[in-house]
């Protein structure tokens, strides 16, 4: 196995686990922002971005791993493939992860406009939080160019 096919294998577990975690957290706030929203339609403003968040991270894989995409033709040691799976998977394991949570604690928040909207400005705060750690894994990702 030569260094490109490892660095492939590095950018498809990115975008794939950074996916998966954004559609897990999507189903979580998506059914939350559902259930709100079919008591008082006049919310979906309200939720509609709180149940939006967990895409981002998915967003962010697709990104680092076509901006590293450019690198593979470089990969042609195995050590040098190893070093561009190594650029990539922290955004992979982080994004997966902090999407899932963003989604479940999103969704926590999608319920406490449903029973009160006056604080729902505020509420955004919390899965902002969540979302802190993938920017850090897509900035650090982009910043190593070894």
């Amino acid at each position: 196995m030569d260094g490109q096919v490892i660095g492939i294998i590095g950018l498809a577990l990115c975008v794939i686990l950074c996916g998966a975690g954004s559609a897990y957290g999507l189903y979580k706030a998506g059914a939350s922002a559902a259930g709100v929203i079919s008591e008082d339609p006049k919310k979906f403003a309200k939720v509609f971005v709180l149940a939006l968040l967990p895409a981002t991270q998915g967003i962010y894989g697709f990104v680092l791993a076509v901006v590293k995409a450019g690198t593979l033709a470089s990969a042609a040691t195995f050590a040098q493939g190893w070093i561009i799976f190594g650029e990539v998977i922290a955004l992979g394991i982080t994004g997966m992860l902090s999407a899932i949570l963003q989604g479940k604690t999103a969704s926590a928040c999608i319920y406490a406009i449903g029973k009160n909207d006056e604080g729902s400005g505020k509420y955004i705060l919390f899965p902002a939080m969540v979302e802190f750690y993938a920017i850090l894994s897509l900035v650090l990702g982009l910043m190593i160019n070894v």
